[in-house]
């Protein structure tokens, strides 16, 4: 068995899901300790990283960071699943809306919103999936969730009886595109389904980042496989660097805490909030010789830092 350590970014193909190119990957690769970074659908394409050995841990923090999204929705159309997989429940002759409707429309939605889960979703209920409760024929009410919508922009939109939008969105952890795509139509006082939908980034990673089964097989043919892999600090876009002095540094590896004073920024923009009353911040903390030590985080009280995940053996 292998021992890769690293996030790969694979292309996820349609008719997969997330853990279908995890036992794939698993195959391909030969080792079993592989995760994946947040669930598609099995229709929707694009953006899957997968963190490969000791990375499985940074999983969680991947999974807090911003989405992006490229979807299509067509407009005088409902179905039961809210994509173009479902049973269609709805559907009128032909639809008068303007492209500036639209975009106007989608002015509205960015910054947070409120979402009610579709019920063919992978959402847990009394120890039962949504979905599964929908292929029983049940519906049962969901709470509605706030999530974030950064950017919203129209990309195409081709007139007909059903108009199809095309729309690029930058939006936070548990955001469905589904629902997004029933409720501009709602806002422009018309049914609406999504019919395609492409994850184009995710952690930070961009589709051209993306490789495909038949590339990591080659790969691992070829013993090249960590040229494809991104470190995990690197994936950790979003988290703050600092360093820590060399006078506590092996402290770091003892599991001591550290006075906040030992350690300096890498970038002054991205200082730790001090302010007690926040959460305690989690940051990147580095070596005095640039070697990545692991996760550490601020204790407000004592302005102390303390080890989250250690990485360094």
């Amino acid at each position: 068995m292998n021992e890769f350590d690293g996030v790969l970014a694979v292309h996820k193909p349609a008719g997969f899901t997330s853990h279908d190119v995890v036992a794939k990957v698993r195959r391909l690769v030969s080792m079993k300790r592989i995760g994946h970074t947040g669930t598609l659908d099995p229709a929707v394409t694009g953006v899957l990283p997968l963190c490969l050995g000791r990375s499985t841990r940074i999983v969680e923090y991947l999974q807090e960071m911003p989405k992006e999204y490229v979807a299509t929705l067509r407009l005088g159309i409902a179905t039961d699943t809210e994509d173009m997989t479902g049973t269609i429940t709805e559907q009128i002759d032909s639809v008068d809306v303007s492209e500036e409707q639209v975009r106007h429309v989608l002015g509205q939605m960015i910054g947070t919103i409120s979402q009610v889960p579709p019920m063919y979703s992978a959402i847990k209920v009394d120890g039962k999936r949504l979905y599964e409760l929908a292929r029983e024929g049940k519906t049962i009410e969901r709470k509605a969730r706030e999530v974030t919508i950064y950017e919203l922009e129209i990309i195409d939109f081709k007139a007909g009886d059903h108009p199809e939008v095309s729309f690029r969105a930058l939006c936070s952890k548990g955001t469905y595109i589904r629902t997004l795509c029933v409720d501009i139509g709602r806002a422009l006082h018309v049914s609406s389904v999504m019919v395609e939908l492409i994850r184009t980034q995710s952690a930070g990673i961009s589709l051209d980042q993306c490789v495909t089964f038949e590339q990591i097989a080659e790969a691992v043919e070829q013993g090249v496989l960590e040229q494809h892999l991104i470190q995990p600090d690197q994936a950790m876009s979003n988290l703050p660097s600092y360093t820590v002095d060399a006078s506590v540094y092996k402290h770091t590896l003892q599991g001591k805490r550290i006075s906040i004073d030992a350690i300096k920024p890498h970038d002054e923009s991205q200082l730790l909030s001090t302010d007690e009353t926040t959460d305690s911040p989690v940051f990147k903390l580095y070596a005095p010789d640039g070697i990545f030590i692991g996760i550490f985080r601020l204790e407000q009280s004592a302005q102390e830092i303390v080890p989250v995940k250690v990485f360094l053996p």
